[in-house]
């Protein structure tokens, strides 16, 4: 049974449609990728799910038992609420019915009647677990609970409102951009969260990686149709490049049907006097259904306005560093930076990633070291927090500054035109930047960045909310773009596609250069860092944990009892590894026939069942590792 049913569901804002008879089934368990090109409706297809946005037409059958949760695509606001408290948020509805009991327990007067009505209905919601489970939830995110949210860098202000929707042990999770501004490391322990997940997930993400390591289905919103393709993003490129040679060859018959008989109409007299009536009226129907035919949105075309070459070298930094208040952000540094290199840097939120860029354009100077600059540089900078951008200006204004044309590479191009080539319409490149969704926004840049000539691209999170195809087609133009480029991005599949050398901040003020691009620093790094896989465990922590952390590791070890196994236990001490072994081959088996695409088309009672012998079947593991842990620990002591 699904969790949620749609059955011809239509909505559209003004005259364009944004859903047209759309069909959509949810069932318990699945993680579904929504993609589709900015502005398409995916997240309105989302709001309406959550019941936020109303349809125009067709039905929402929603699970009477099912809980949907949302994570929000905006970070918590950085104020004064612990982190116990954000997390309980998710809670509200039992929070505030706990808060009306404790009200109306203390008065003088009792009306036992509302007491009871309102025990009642907590006791419905769980409500007097709240505690327990904002706590397991903290837990589970290693969160300070008693941390402010002032005191929280992006990435744990994004876990603490994952916690918020988890708490709800929704049944669906809804997620909307859900790596935006995050590092590399905080989004791959999302990715690992949300793939131990046993609810169902829908979600948007331009994160090709995370789509692809995290979906088992793909549904396209295109045109007000939606598609659903099963498996994950690789195999939904494969198959969608199918459907559109096909679509391409019947529009391709269509047109040319068309022609036809539009020659057979302009015929001469005599023709026309003995023409069929009904090869007439079916001429009209095939004009009639071309002009109602929707084209496909267009893709983005650009190309970069290219500078005179820079000297060879762009720039060579010397042993250099830099500290503030104390800090060492960048500690003895040394690198070489040539004309046509493609750098990215790669390292957490606040590593020092905007430091050193800011070092390589002169814009500050190192406290140690040396930086030699290249001669003939000609700089264009994308600013991933659009201080660039005019926000109450039109989009025309932003780019043009006054002129009606601008030359690209030689050609003048009017501005209407040029903007065309970044998927603005003349309505849409006179409206006010503050009207624009934040991939429309990041167009703009990219238009403004593209309209100056530059032999040296300095791109900071160029890939924020952009569509996958706009992701796609920027990547062919750096790859052709024969100056300098330095990138910072978390977006792995982008870093691969582009860079041809990355540069890891490492810690502790520590850099080094690598060749290639993400997947060949984590082969050739010499250790795991906090950038890497497993910087969900290594990641910061809010001061208040950190110092509970060192205050173990000061702690002297206490001593153990010298305790002799008896020979009933020393032989199930020696029968456990095998046993071990073979729980977890048990449990990889399970997981392996999970992870199958087909699996969730099956049979609901069939799914259930198998979800049912997983957790079982960790249970075991995790009681058997326990025994094997605490009789060792009796047999070295």
């Amino acid at each position: 049974m699904p969790l949620i049913r749609i059955d011809k569901a239509s909505l559209a804002f003004g005259t364009r449609p944004l859903l047209t008879d759309v069909e959509l089934n949810i069932e318990p368990g699945e993680r579904i990728g929504l993609v589709g090109l900015n502005g398409a409706g995916k997240s309105t297809l989302m709001k309406v799910i959550n019941k936020e946005v109303a349809l125009d037409g067709g039905d929402l059958w929603i699970d009477p038992a099912c809980r949907i949760a949302q994570l929000p695509q905006a970070l918590p606001a950085a104020d004064e609420r612990r982190v116990w408290d954000v997390v309980a948020e998710g809670l509200q509805d039992i929070v505030n019915l706990r808060r009306e009991y404790d009200e109306v327990a203390s008065q003088d007067d009792i009306s036992m009647s509302k007491l009871e009505s309102l025990q009642q209905k907590i006791e419905a919601l769980d409500g007097w677990q709240l505690e327990q489970n904002v706590e397991r939830v903290l837990t589970q995110l290693s969160l300070d609970g008693e941390a402010l949210m002032s005191s929280l860098s992006g990435g744990w202000r994004r876990r603490a409102a994952l916690g918020a929707a988890l708490v709800q042990n929704p049944d669906l999770l809804l997620l909307d951009e859900p790596t935006n501004h995050l590092d590399i490391g905080t989004i791959e322990w999302m990715e690992q969260q949300l793939i131990e997940f046993r609810g169902g997930l829908l979600f948007v993400s331009h994160d090709r990686a995370l789509v692809d390591h995290l979906a088992t289905r793909i549904i396209e919103l295109d045109r007000g149709v939606l598609t659903s393709f099963k498996g994950n993003y690789t195999s939904y490129v494969e198959q969608k490049q199918v459907l559109l040679e096909n679509e391409a060859r019947q529009n391709a018959l269509f047109d040319k049907k068309l022609a036809q008989e539009e020659v057979w109409i302009r015929q001469g007299i005599k023709a026309r006097r003995t023409r069929n009536e009904g090869r007439v009226r079916t001429l009209e129907k095939l004009r009639n259904e071309r002009a109602e035919r929707m084209n496909r949105q267009g893709k983005a075309s650009f190309n970069l306005e290219e500078a005179q070459k820079s000297g060879k070298l762009a720039a060579e930094l010397e042993h250099v560093s830099v500290a503030f208040e104390g800090k060492q952000v960048i500690r003895d540094f040394s690198m070489t930076l040539q004309r046509g290199d493609r750098v990215g840097l790669i390292g957490p939120n606040g590593a020092g990633k905007s430091t050193l860029l800011k070092l390589i354009l002169g814009d500050i100077e190192p406290d140690s070291g040396s930086i030699k600059r290249g001669t003939k540089l000609e700089v264009a900078y994308f600013d991933q927090l659009r201080g660039q951008l005019d926000m109450d200006k039109t989009v025309i204004d932003n780019i043009s500054e006054g002129r009606e044309s601008i030359e690209i590479n030689g050609n003048t191009r009017h501005i209407i035109g040029y903007l065309n080539d970044f998927l603005f319409s003349p309505e849409r490149a006179r409206t006010p930047v503050r009207a624009l969704s934040g991939g429309e926004c990041n167009r703009v840049l990219l238009a403004k960045l593209f309209s100056q000539p530059a032999n040296l691209l300095v791109l900071d999170e160029p890939t924020n909310d952009l569509d996958v195809e706009t992701l796609e087609l920027l990547e062919e133009i750096l790859m052709e773009y024969k100056g300098t480029v330095l990138l910072v991005s978390h977006d792995r599949a982008f870093l691969d596609n582009v860079v041809t050398s990355t540069v890891a901040f490492e810690g502790n003020g520590r850099l080094k250069a690598y060749v290639g691009g993400y997947k060949d620093w984590l082969r050739q790094r010499p250790e795991p860092t906090a950038v890497g896989k497993e910087a969900g465990k290594n990641a910061p922590k809010p001061a208040k944990e950190a110092a509970k952390v060192e205050a173990v590791k000061a702690a002297p070890a206490p001593k153990k009892a010298s305790v002799k196994l008896s020979y009933k236990l020393q032989r199930e001490l020696e029968s456990l590894p095998a046993e071990i072994e073979a729980a977890e081959t048990s449990l990889e088996a399970l997981q392996s026939e999970m992870a199958d695409p087909a699996f969730y088309e099956q049979d609901h009672a069939k799914v259930a069942e198998k979800v049912a012998q997983l957790s079982e079947q960790e249970a075991i593991l995790e009681r058997l590792m326990e025994r094997w842990v605490e009789l060792e620990a009796m047999q070295e002591g």
